[in-house]
């Protein structure tokens, strides 16, 4: 049936649009908005320009001693990681041909490394093993000025310099509140990475509070850190310093997408104490100390895997005279909680010494506080375990493989406890782990131990399916160790 040329009309009309749309889909498509995430990408330029007028370069020399016969070089900037990691320096065979030393106390090139601008009469924040061992430092601006810098202080705990240049007006940053980072938060970096000076990477905050050993819990991310990054500042979206990028994983020693930077506030109070006295002074309670594993706390009734365990006591130290025993478990310190034992050399080093503090132990399966009298932080002195005298082995007993014995008034003196049994023999399941003949047993879960005779009656009683948690000590040092059955 023929269309009428009304119909004939609207029917070429659907027929025009609809080709109109098939034609232009392609184009309407392409114009669709932009997904949210597509356009929230990051522009640092802004960053950079602001901040990096008061990123320093720094460069330390230092004078040429005597060589030693038949040692090869490296190049310093991978001297300096092999020194931060604690890595052995390998000696490279010396090359072939002859070549001029250089003339003893002459100025040599020691290193390279970063730094940033706090004040703008010239104070100058940086890592501390940038400096280290340096004879003079030269301070290079991103204007190509050149200052020689005095060292005011260096910490090398907290791995923090501070140096000065004589010099007014300059630039400075703006610091930061660490504690706002989120993980996930885009940060950048700026440095002078292998000598290039302000160069500019970004990367996220991986994660927060991270131990790695150090004095200070540090920021982790994956902004790449090469030598001569260390000393200079991880910048928040605000165009703020919000640490010092001091540190990286590697077993390579250059970047493997893991750095790490002390947090601003914290290298901030050491800097104050650098400007003022020329060193950081810290509390300590004289505490050689360790984790508390998830086990331990378990078997112990602890609860959670929380605060730190005293490992041994110094001799007329301050722990000592407030009455913390070995193998007390230091849940908080003025109520602020020891949520691991990295915390707490924190916590008691920012108390003032001469100042009493009251510190919150775990200890025979309840807590109890004491008093205590911080004193100053002394050089770290190495723990030496005293071995008590030899005696006639016994032959080992009960279900755990352990032959024991009173301890005699000489020996508890020795070994500064009250109560306790000898271990003369540990074989089984004991010995598995890790209970060594001499050792003293001080407590069998959360029970104190009196003499050989009460060791065995609660030996006898334990269920022998279960876990045994026993507070051992070895010498000065104390540990938990879980005895498991062997099945």
């Amino acid at each position: 049936m023929p269309l009428s040329s009304t119909s004939s009309r609207s029917f070429l009309d659907r027929l025009t649009r609809a080709a109109a749309v098939a034609l232009l889909g392609v184009v309407v498509i392409a114009a669709a908005p932009a997904p949210a995430r597509a356009q929230s990408l990051p522009d640092f330029t802004d960053l950079v320009e602001k901040v990096g007028p008061a990123v320093v370069n720094i460069r330390t020399t230092e004078r040429a001693r005597a060589a030693r016969s038949g040692s090869g070089e490296l190049d310093e900037d991978m001297l300096d990681f092999f020194r931060r990691r604690g890595i052995p320096i390998p000696q490279v065979p010396n090359r072939p041909g002859p070549r001029a030393p250089e003339a003893e106390g002459e100025l040599q090139q020691r290193g390279v490394g970063s730094g940033f601008i706090l004040s703008a009469d010239g104070y100058v924040m940086t890592n501390a093993h940038v400096v280290e061992g340096a004879d003079e430092v030269i301070v290079t601006l991103p204007d190509k000025r050149e200052f020689k810098a005095k060292i005011v202080g260096s910490d090398k705990r907290s791995d923090v310099a501070l140096v000065k240049v004589e010099a007014t007006g300059l630039p400075i940053v703006r610091i930061g509140d660490p504690s706002r980072l989120k993980v996930g938060e885009w940060v950048i970096a700026i440095g002078s990475p292998f000598g290039l000076e302000n160069s500019v990477t970004a990367g996220i905050v991986s994660a927060k509070s991270r131990d790695t050993d150090s004095f200070l819990p540090l920021i982790q991310t994956d902004v790449a850190i090469n030598p001569g990054n260390s000393g200079g500042p991880l910048i928040n979206m605000r165009g703020e310093v919000v640490g010092i990028n001091s540190q990286i994983y590697s077993r390579s020693g250059g970047y493997m997408g893991i750095s790490f930077a002390i947090p601003i506030d914290e290298a901030t109070r050491v800097s104050e104490q650098l400007r003022v006295g020329g060193r950081v002074i810290r509390g300590r309670i004289g505490v050689v100390i360790d984790r508390v594993t998830r086990d331990v706390a378990e078997s112990i009734g602890l609860g959670k895997a929380a605060g730190a365990l005293v490992r041994s006591v110094e001799a007329g130290g301050p722990a000592e005279k407030a009455g913390v025993e070995a193998g007390d478990i230091i849940t908080k310190v003025d109520n602020r909680s020891v949520e691991g034992s990295v915390d707490l050399p924190r916590i008691v080093g920012g108390i003032k010494p001469g100042t009493k503090a009251t510190l919150q132990v775990f200890r025979r399966g309840g807590t109890r506080e004491l008093s205590v009298v911080v004193a100053e932080l002394e050089p770290e002195r190495g723990v030496v375990a005293r071995k008590p005298p030899d005696r006639e082995k016994a032959t080992p007993a009960g279900s755990f493989g352990l032959g024991v014995s009173d301890l005699n008034d000489a020996q508890k003196r020795e070994a500064k406890t009250r109560n306790g049994v000898h271990v003369d023999a540990a074989e089984g399941a004991a010995a598995r782990a890790g209970v060594k003949e001499n050792d003293i047993i001080v407590t069998v879960d959360n029970v104190e131990i009196t003499s050989a005779k009460q060791f065995e009656a609660v030996v006898a009683k334990l269920d022998k399916t279960k876990a045994v948690t026993l507070l051992v000590r070895t010498g000065d040092v104390a540990r938990f160790l879980i005895v498991r059955p062997i099945k």
